[in-house]
């Protein structure tokens, strides 16, 4: 049987993947958590038969090591950290602390047999495109922004300990990920909740800015080949879908679909950290996941459509 780590395991991402590795009684999965932006009601519904929640903080050493040493996992997701934009603007020193969390994660993995981390880096680690499509290996890594050095930071330490101590690591650079599940503090959440009670979306400045959308199977989808077909070893690789939209269009597009008397409305421009394009070179992703993305349409209205829309709110 297969050990697995997750944490974050009860955020939005980690939680949807922690409800597909379960689905594989191989697999026995510890979903850790401190609850900060992780909700319990994200855990999966399925029998505890081969999964547990325990309740801790990835970045208080004793806390994840007991977990750790007790377990001898095969295998770690780590993706727990303190995330969204307002979020982690207001907070750069707690964003900071996560670099705690990953330390302790590879020199604890390092030490108990752990065959292989992966780890939720992020776009943000891109900073303003200097090319377009952003791709893994030729973009320059050039964010300032705390949450980004923080990811940055995180995947020299991954490179580092597979040089110095052949631990195995996967980087999955996640870019925009919706689906149910998430807070209401991203933007397509955001813009959802606003349209279906009929109130004003607010945009960032002119809405000119770009962002891609991937729909949150199609993420975890393509993890998951990572994982269980042994691909992108000791590499990185964009998450993430390709089809560009303004979040102005995004706007008038969860208006339309919602059929909401929402008004958008415009504010002031973010200071730092709402960069005015993003669109990965998804290729690898793509060529791993081995079938078509689910386009942004249909993933709107699959979401509008899901019983657990509600409890994303």
């Amino acid at each position: 049987m297969r050990k697995i780590l997750i944490t974050g395991g009860a955020g939005f991402v980690g939680s949807h993947l922690a409800e597909k590795l379960i689905e594989d009684k191989d697999n026995f999965v510890v979903i850790v958590d401190n609850l900060s932006t992780g909700k319990k009601e994200n855990l999966p519904k399925k029998s505890k038969d081969n999964w547990v929640f325990i309740k801790a903080d990835v970045n208080e050493y004793r806390d994840i090591s007991e977990i750790m040493f007790g377990h001898k996992f095969d295998y770690v997701f780590h993706y727990a950290a303190l995330v969204g934009v307002i979020r982690t603007q207001a907070h750069p020193v707690k964003v900071l602390r996560d670099i705690e969390g990953i330390k302790n994660i590879l020199n604890i993995a390092k030490s108990t047999g752990v065959k292989r981390v992966f780890f939720s880096s992020s776009s943000e680690v891109y900073g303003e495109p200097v090319e377009l499509p952003q791709h893994e290996l030729t973009t320059p890594l050039n964010s300032r922004v705390p949450y980004a050095v923080v990811k940055n930071v995180g995947e020299a330490f991954l490179r580092s300990y597979q040089f110095e101590f052949g631990l195995e690591y996967t980087i999955f650079r996640f870019f925009n990920t919706y689906g149910a599940k998430q807070s209401k503090d991203f933007v397509m959440s955001k813009f959802l909740y606003a349209a279906l009670n009929n109130k004003d979306i607010n945009i960032y400045g002119d809405g000119s800015q770009t962002r891609t959308f991937c729909y949150v199977d199609d993420n975890v989808g393509a993890c998951l080949k990572a994982f269980y077909e042994n691909k992108v070893v000791n590499d990185v690789i964009n998450i993430g879908g390709e089809s560009e939209i303004t979040m102005l269009e995004l706007a008038k597009l969860v208006i339309e679909l919602t059929g909401s008397s929402s008004k958008i409305i415009h504010v002031p421009k973010l200071k730092e950290g709402d960069m005015t394009r993003r669109c990965p070179d998804n290729s690898k992703m793509k060529e791993l996941l081995g079938r078509e993305m689910l386009p942004l349409k249909e993933g709107i209205l699959k979401l509008l459509e899901s019983n657990h829309f509600a409890v994303t709110h």
